[in-house]
């Protein structure tokens, strides 16, 4: 009689329960989160390790499942994370079959709607700050430059989602790969299997870390030209800022800091905004005759990196694409934002440029008048600074997996303990990084430059070379020829504009540091 009680009990309880967590389920799913099991979680990450939060970018919840505590109970069969888009933590037994498996079961997909907002957020971030300075130095080269970027940053992010796909025996098409590194390794097998996703690593891990130092640089620049009679410099402030995201080293997720990232967002348009309004309030005293052109042959090349740069979010499409609830909109999404952005960032450099023709500087706020760019550029700050965990989560992340945790392939020993906490020299390390961002935006405390030089080396590169050399070496026999055309155009054009940029953005960035050091 006791047995059969306890049996009822035990039914009534784990009916409740499953209830319970079926109630929760619904909400974080009405909520834009996925409920999945530890494999379904670990089986959709390793779907693409490199689809981090980076740049103002997709707005996910990344959440790692944290070893249970020493001591503690292991966790129960069917304990449940949440995470968005199903992102989840990384075991070391995922395998690519599951991965696979998982792409289409039980994963709340998003619409294109949705899909479109991130694009948004990745392509329309504070870096368009920056794009006055490209006027400036090209005229209205620079404004077809933007026009340019947009339309090939669109064609190569299609082509870059086409890799992913190939004819099965059936002739119908299929998903054959997942993220950028799989194409990547891809196009380089069999003789070197690894080496493509490497270059890319390589690539994401040189933009990611650019992307911090250019958010401390902003900071700094921005305070010290919100308060000048202040008896701070801005390498001072720079050091105030970085001591302000030193907690960063000890982040395990980045739940707590997204929940910042869509308030950071909309106060980012309205500043846009703001600036655009007082631009037009003086409308009267625009520049006209000062829109050239002609272009700075020295100074031009930096404007390109600026403008490929504030464009890049090729990265993070194969995710994007594979989370659409119909992928065939992904096409149709693509286009409008890419529009959308190039009319927007268009305008908004025109407008700002012809405000200040001559006095345009680095980052347009600090023409403001006094009045508001004190209180414009402290918000400036405050998304810097809330951006800024991002690419460098995202950056410790793929540095610890390929470095660290990549099983026998690891260069060094695992950076965590057996019970998942990170080890005292791993904490190192990671402070480390922080103090290496603040030294680059010491010594270099130049943000067009930087931002230059990152468009130039891994922008074009991610964004215009690789797309179309993979597009041509995976699917070049079913390439009509106005593809191929494209192709091959994009990647000579792309390729000059990138050692061009990035040589003149060097030069300019040695001879910056130079003077510094004098200093």
């Amino acid at each position: 009689m006791a047995t059969l009680l306890r049996s009822k009990l035990s039914n009534v309880a784990t009916s409740v329960s499953h209830k319970s967590q079926a109630k929760v389920s619904g909400m974080f799913a009405r909520m834009g989160f996925q409920a999945a099991t530890d494999e379904e979680a670990v089986g959709f990450a390793h779907c693409d390790d490199l689809d981090m939060e980076h740049r103002q970018g997709l707005q996910m919840d990344i959440l790692k499942s944290e070893g249970s505590e020493e001591g503690g109970e292991p966790p129960l069969e069917g304990d449940i994370h949440y995470q968005r888009d199903g992102t989840g933590p990384l075991p070391p037994s995922a395998s690519k079959e599951a991965c696979s498996e998982l792409s289409g079961q039980g994963k709340p997909k998003i619409t294109a709607w949705e899909a479109g907002w991130n694009v948004t957020n990745a392509i329309q971030g504070m870096f368009v700050l920056g794009l006055p300075y490209a006027i400036l130095h090209g005229g209205y080269l620079g404004l077809f430059l933007i026009i340019f970027a947009a339309v090939v940053c669109c064609y190569t992010g299609k082509i870059l989602i086409a890799c992913l796909y190939e004819e099965n025996e059936d002739g119908e098409i299929v998903r054959v790969r997942d993220s950028y590194v799989d194409i990547a390794n891809a196009c380089c097998a069999p003789r070197f299997p690894t080496l493509g996703g490497r270059i890319v690593n390589v690539a994401q891990i040189i933009e990611l870390v650019m992307t911090c130092i250019l958010y401390v640089v902003v900071s700094g620049n921005l305070m010290y030209n919100s308060f000048p009679n202040l008896p701070v410099s801005q390498k001072s402030w720079s050091i105030i800022a970085t001591a302000v995201l030193l907690p960063c080293a000890f982040l395990k997720n980045l739940k707590a800091v997204s929940k910042f990232s869509l308030l950071c967002t909309l106060a980012h348009f309205v500043i846009n905004i703001l600036v655009i309004a007082y631009c037009l309030s003086r409308a009267r005293d625009w520049a006209w005759d000062k829109v050239k052109f002609y272009i700075d042959v020295k100074k031009f090349p930096i404007s390109i990196g600026i403008i490929v740069f504030s464009y890049t979010s090729q990265i993070f499409l194969p995710s994007l694409e594979g989370n659409m609830q119909n992928p065939k909109e992904f096409h149709c999404m693509m286009n409008w934002t890419h529009i959308a952005a190039c009319i927007l960032k268009g305008l908004f450099a025109l407008v700002a440029y012809l405000t200040w023709a001559d006095e345009t500087k680095e980052v347009i706020t600090d023409n403001l008048p006094s009045t508001i760019r004190a209180v414009v550029n402290i918000f400036l700050v405050a998304k810097a600074l809330l951006s800024y965990p991002l690419p460098f989560f995202a950056a410790v992340e793929v540095l610890e997996r390929s470095l660290f945790q990549d099983g026998n392939r690891a260069f060094f020993p695992n950076c965590y303990g057996g019970d998942g906490r990170l080890k005292s020299w791993g904490l190192t390390l990671r402070c480390a990084l922080v103090v290496f961002t603040l030294l680059m935006a010491i010594y270099v405390p130049h943000f067009a430059l930087l931002m230059g030089l990152t468009g130039s080396l891994t922008g074009a590169g991610l964004c215009f070379l690789l797309p179309s050399l993979f597009h041509l070496k995976l699917l070049w026999r079913k390439l009509l020829w106005h593809h191929v055309f494209f192709d091959v155009a994009i990647f000579v054009i792309g390729g000059i504009c990138s050692i061009s940029g990035f040589i003149h953005s060097l030069e300019g960035l040695i001879e910056a540091f130079r003077t510094n050091a004098e200093d």
